[in-house]
């Protein structure tokens, strides 16, 4: 008797355990796929160190983080093939989503020159009367029409591909922007220099 209790105790504890890890188990499922359009890295795919942002380009908080901290990070990290980056879209509003998908329509290649434009001159579009105007006399920049403008936001495809992303990052556990996986590890906020420091030494130095 003892010993079918005993049994029944550990299978219980295991069956609990189970669907304790499942939801943990998705996560990291959610985390590690890229979204259908793919991820765009920069940095050596053989770095020690991999570093996703959830981002919205509507954030002013992300757009401190990649004015105040991502030149230095990139320098220092990235280029010296220490870590490599990736930017997911987690758009907080319709016009962040409309950004996102101007970032995507014309290529991977085209994606972090677009994002680095959106966030440098976030306040010029995302905070005026006319945000899509605004938005549209920016993208002009990097060779939109206004038809190619108006033509990419109707894009089925790319809205819900952006909408991917976004559904798998909450799933992850995003619930602010930015936020950042360190090797799997969540940090949220616009960290500076000195904290990404403190996080990536001792992961490199392991």
């Amino acid at each position: 008797m003892t010993n079918r209790r005993q049994l029944l105790t550990a299978t219980a504890g295991l069956a609990a355990a189970a669907m304790l890890g499942a939801p943990a188990a998705q996560a990291q499922a959610d985390l590690t796929t890229p979204g259908p359009l793919g991820d765009v890295w920069i940095g050596s795919p053989d770095a020690k160190v991999s570093i996703i942002e959830y981002a919205s380009l509507t954030c002013g908080h992300c757009a401190t983080f990649h004015k105040d901290t991502w030149p230095a990070l990139k320098a220092k990290y990235i280029d010296t093939g220490k870590v490599r980056f990736t930017l997911r879209e987690f758009p907080l509003d319709p016009l962040a989503t409309a950004g996102f998908m101007l970032a995507r329509c014309n290529g991977n290649d085209k994606y972090t020159a677009m994002t680095d434009l959106l966030f440098a001159q976030q306040k010029v579009w995302a905070f005026t009367d006319k945000p899509v105007d605004a938005l549209s006399a920016m993208v002009k920049q990097a060779g939109f029409t206004q038809d190619s403008f108006e033509a990419c936001l109707k894009r089925q495809d790319i809205y819900d591909a952006v909408t991917v992303v976004k559904d798998r990052g909450a799933k992850a556990g995003v619930d602010s922007t930015p936020t950042f996986f360190i090797n799997g590890q969540k940090r949220s906020g616009a960290l500076s220099i000195a904290e990404f420091d403190k996080i990536l030494e001792p992961l490199l130095a392991g």
